[in-house]
């Protein structure tokens, strides 16, 4: 695996996720794989899960770790070509992650959307010019459009706590004070209907007109904007606010109550219900879903760590 960025860059879903229930019975049982290797994480944005997780996960499989959090201890960075760089901007991208390549053998970058520029988020520049000049795999650890280590998490949660077969999951947009990007919501919907084509699942999206997610990410999902239509026999709920796609980055007012309670529950197969966090307590998610035995939050949160290691282990494995 020379990187990942997409659910494209798995091919067996059940298979991966097998993995990393080994990897959680069994943490160290390749930290000599690691040895005298180097991971790199860089923050262009906050970060807490992300950070801790795929650091402990590095750990794990014996791995030197290094943090850079770009946005307040490296130089501003000139992501297009062409430019003379009398402004702002101090260091030069291709020099920035070639330098960063020299120093590590593996690199993980989060950086987040703007949400003003529809084409420039959704073309991924920086992400994809941060892999042409850093000449080692990278693990994507948040995008402008996708958050691929969150969503592998996601499904490895299903898996341990699912009751049936094929559980019906669903993606249940959530309200928010303010604009969020559609990252998350995007890769989710891409590796729930990637597994719903592999049979592990039944995917349904419900979200307030004019919240439509990009096709490119929910092919082969039922979508819907009846909430409770939505919630009827479902298994897991994923719970998560974003902006508008077609009109980039706007936030509608919506009249229906969309925050999921323990009223909206009785309408599911006694759901189980996911929030990849941070999550804003009685606007998104109730606080009495939170502290009952239905949340899997914290559980969610604490298999990110074999997520990211399922990951490293496989990229350790071809270098």
């Amino acid at each position: 695996m020379k990187k990942f960025f997409s659910a494209a860059d798995v091919d067996n879903l059940k298979d991966v996720v097998e993995e990393a229930l080994m990897l959680k019975s069994a943490p160290y049982d390749f930290e000599s794989l690691g040895k005298h290797k180097t991971l790199g994480l860089v923050f262009l944005n906050p970060s807490l899960r992300t950070r801790l997780s795929t650091q402990k996960a590095a750990l794990n499989l014996g791995m030197n770790v290094m943090v850079m959090n770009m946005d307040k201890d490296g130089w501003a960075l000139e992501t297009q070509d062409g430019v003379v760089m009398n402004g702002t901007t101090v260091e030069h991208i291709r020099e920035a992650a070639a330098v960063m390549g020299e120093y590590c053998d593996i690199l993980g970058l989060r950086s987040f959307p703007s949400l003003k520029d529809k084409e420039a988020d959704y073309n991924e520049d920086l992400f994809n010019k941060f892999i042409n000049f850093c000449g080692v795999p990278v693990v994507s650890l948040e995008s402008a459009t996708r958050h691929p280590l969150q969503s592998l998490t996601d499904l490895i949660t299903i898996t341990e706590n699912k009751n049936v077969d094929r559980p019906k999951v669903v993606l249940a947009w959530a309200p928010h004070v303010k604009a969020l990007p559609q990252a998350v919501p995007n890769s989710f919907a891409e590796w729930m209907c990637k597994a719903q084509e592999q049979g592990l699942v039944d995917f349904t999206i419900a979200h307030p007109m004019g919240y439509e997610l990009s096709e490119e990410f929910t092919n082969g999902a039922y979508v819907t904007d009846n909430l409770e239509e939505a919630l009827r026999e479902a298994d897991f709920v994923y719970v998560k606010n974003w902006s508008s796609y077609t009109e980039y980055g706007q936030v509608y007012s919506v009249a229906q109550n969309w925050m999921m309670d323990n009223e909206k529950l009785k309408l599911t197969n006694d759901a189980k219900v996911m929030h990849c966090l941070p999550v804003r307590r009685d606007l998104e998610l109730s606080s009495e879903i939170l502290d009952g035995p239905n949340s899997l939050v914290i559980k969610e949160a604490s298999n990110r760590v074999w997520a990211a290691q399922v990951v490293l282990k496989r990229m350790l494995e071809k270098l």
